[in-house]
């Protein structure tokens, strides 16, 4: 007896079209562009979760960068004094403090200093 393959195939089908839910034209109504389209999105998806890591920890360090620079002191000289005076403070942290309490960050610097 022959195998029909008509509902597994709208099953799959249904299931790629239903993720290009706000994507345009023929992206969202023809299986094989919307499936060629979700595919890149799912690897741009994946890509940039790892990504934002590295975005983040840049601008943190801008950040603090930018707050010491105000304190009389630079990035590096700040970092290697901080784990000199064992203050274990990691970067999201001290970008928070540089942001939202300079008081409290300039008091840091000179602790490091």
């Amino acid at each position: 007896m022959r195998v029909k393959r008509g509902v597994s195939a709208r099953k799959r089908h249904k299931k790629v079209l239903k993720l290009t839910k706000g994507y345009s034209k023929i992206r969202r109504s023809s299986y094989r562009k919307a499936n060629e389209a979700v595919i890149k999105a799912l690897s741009y998806q994946y890509r940039d979760r790892r990504n934002k890591k590295r975005d983040l920890r840049s601008l943190w360090i801008t950040r603090i960068s930018a707050a010491a620079k105000d304190n009389g002191t630079n990035y590096s000289t700040l970092t290697s004094g901080l784990k000199k005076a064992n203050i274990e403070l990691n970067r999201k942290v001290l970008a928070e403090l540089a942001v939202s309490q300079p008081k409290t960050f300039s008091e840091v610097v000179k602790a490091a200093k």
